[in-house]
């Protein structure tokens, strides 16, 4: 079994982020409006949003506040954007 994990992010405009994936999946993920709540809140600060990186020990997207997201969260919502804009 393969644990899901990134291994790349790149911060785009619009509080988008482009991730790669361990899996072989790749693609654009909108944020912008997820940013909610104690964590999260401070990240519509365009800033603080572009800070994002790929943490090297939970192998997964991290911001310089402490934030970060599950991979299988960012993978599940890259999938859906992905269908709405198809």
């Amino acid at each position: 079994m393969m644990f899901l994990h990134t291994t790349e992010v790149k911060v785009l405009g619009g509080y988008r982020l482009f991730i790669v994936f361990n899996n072989g999946e790749s693609g654009t993920v909108d944020l912008s409006h997820r940013l909610r709540g104690a964590m999260f809140s401070p990240l519509q600060d365009p800033a603080l949003f572009a800070t994002a990186y790929h943490h090297p020990e939970l192998e997964t997207v991290a911001w310089a506040n402490g934030a970060d997201l599950a991979p299988e969260y960012l993978l599940d919502l890259m999938r859906e954007q992905a269908s709405k804009a198809a």
